[in-house]
């Protein structure tokens, strides 16, 4: 078999996804969640569903010192919200807990643009169906900020500008877009790298760490706004080849005057030796001493600086772009979760309702589906009994994993009494159904409670 045919697919827009983390982790060079390095760790956390990462040691970072970091994360509202779309919401308050403020991006425009939604009927749907049980969740008003697309021009502004720095090849290359591909889909994803990002500048919370919490699927619109920005990065960092690291400069058409070159193509020595000066100057305040300054070749070494410091020198540096006249941007970090399996055991979708769960799914409904979802036990209670049943593929056990049961180890020892046929499959819906409409009750009666906050997680241009 070719290298190729090999591969791991990921797409955002398929309804077929890959289940095979270890190999997506390898292909797609995410880092592994290493749940001794989070304090206080969320269910998600400790139970391997949050299962990788980029850079969150950056957002972590930030975390115990007490730095400004925020969370961003979307909506489509264009359907109802799902047991999916909850467990995003679980993780985004979990940071929150943690410190961070939040951002959630109503994508009215890419509604509007790809389903055919009318920017009215998507701020109802908005604001009814989504902010409403965000409000019951425990999202915190105060440190929440929900804008609409339409309304927020700065993302695709941002997103326009960015662009330059990508191609139809790129594109192509990450998402497989094809020649007959509708351009609203490869519009898209830019304007969500301008949502990404667009938190870090000055009037919408300044230059901070920003973690987006999605489901593996998601990851190319993460890498194309990664590489965006890093390819706006005046200042390089890098590991240097006898140890240490090197700040180097990124040369472009707008920067080129700022990083003294002029007109003539020459270099200002003395313009250039000054920036170098203050740029020393700034990773000294980190606690280095030692730097191999090169201003004609526009390098800086830092040989006492590891891989640990190189998020603290580029924040210093992005400080400095911006003081220049650059856009100074991060890379996002992100964290990526496991699918949860559908009702029926293959995707969850909104489009295939009997496939999940909707919050506003009634009790007789919840009962339904739950007692008619997809069972890893036997075809007769004989042969459950003797050979056991699969809580792996069980979607009333995954369910109670993912969504329902916060004692891990009540869920081992369901797992294991699965498992030996000591509990059937009936049984098992029966325990899940007991939590699920006991989590639905409760959040029923909270939603009523909050209703009067919803306008509250309304950023001022969404009012």
């Amino acid at each position: 078999m070719s290298p190729l045919a090999d591969e791991v697919r990921i797409d955002p827009w398929s309804s077929a996804q890959s289940t095979d983390y270890s190999r997506i982790i390898d292909q797609f060079g995410l880092q592994a969640v290493d749940v001794s390095a989070i304090s206080n760790p969320s269910m998600h956390h400790r139970r391997g569903i949050v299962f990788a990462h980029r850079d969150l040691d950056v957002v972590l970072a930030a975390q115990s010192r007490g730095l400004p970091f925020g969370v961003m994360t979307g909506l489509m509202p264009s359907g109802r919200m799902h047991l999916g779309h909850k467990m995003v919401i679980d993780q985004v308050r979990w940071f929150q807990q943690q410190g961070a403020d939040v951002s959630i991006a109503v994508a009215d425009l890419e509604s509007n643009a790809t389903r055919g939604v009318s920017l009215s009927e998507a701020r109802k749907v908005a604001l009814e169906e989504y902010v409403s049980n965000y409000a019951a969740m425990g999202l915190d008003p105060e440190r929440t900020q929900v804008y609409f697309q339409s309304r927020r021009s700065v993302t695709q502004k941002l997103g326009f500008t960015l662009g330059k720095r990508t191609n139809l090849s790129e594109m192509e290359a990450i998402y497989g877009f094809s020649g007959d591909t509708n351009l609203a889909h490869v519009q898209a994803p830019l304007v969500q790298a301008g949502d990404i990002l667009h938190p870090q500048l000055d009037e919408y919370g300044g230059l901070r760490p920003i973690v987006v919490p999605v489901g593996v699927d998601q990851d190319p619109h993460l890498r194309l706004t990664r590489g965006l920005a890093s390819k706006s990065n005046w200042f390089n960092v890098s590991p240097a080849k006898n140890g240490g690291l090197v700040i180097g400069l990124s040369l472009q058409d707008d920067n080129a005057a700022a990083l003294g070159i002029g007109a003539d193509g020459r270099m200002d020595r003395e313009y250039r030796k000054s920036l170098f000066e203050r740029i020393c100057a700034e990773v000294k305040e980190l606690g280095f001493a030692d730097f191999i300054s090169n201003p004609k070749h526009g390098s800086i070494q830092v040989p006492s600086a590891t891989t640990s410091d190189r998020a603290s020198i580029r924040m210093r540096l992005l400080a400095i772009e911006r003081s220049l006249g650059g856009i100074g941007l991060l890379q996002p970090s992100s964290t990526y979760h496991r699918f949860a399996v559908g009702l029926t055991g293959g995707k969850m979708s909104s489009s295939q309702p009997k496939s999940t769960i909707f919050l506003s799914d009634d009790e007789a409904t919840l009962e339904k589906k739950i007692k008619r979802a997809f069972s890893g036990g036997q075809a007769t209670v004989e042969e459950h009994r003797r050979l056991g049943g699969d809580p792996e593929m069980d979607v009333a056990y995954q369910y109670m994993m993912f969504f329902f049961e916060d004692d891990d180890d009540f869920l081992e020892q369901t797992a294991a009494s699965y498992r030996s046929g000591e509990i059937l499959a009936g049984e098992m819906k029966q325990l899940c159904l007991e939590r699920a409409t006991e989590w639905l009750s409760n959040h029923n009666e909270m939603k009523a409670q909050n209703a009067h906050l919803v306008d509250e997680f309304l950023a001022h241009d969404a009012r």
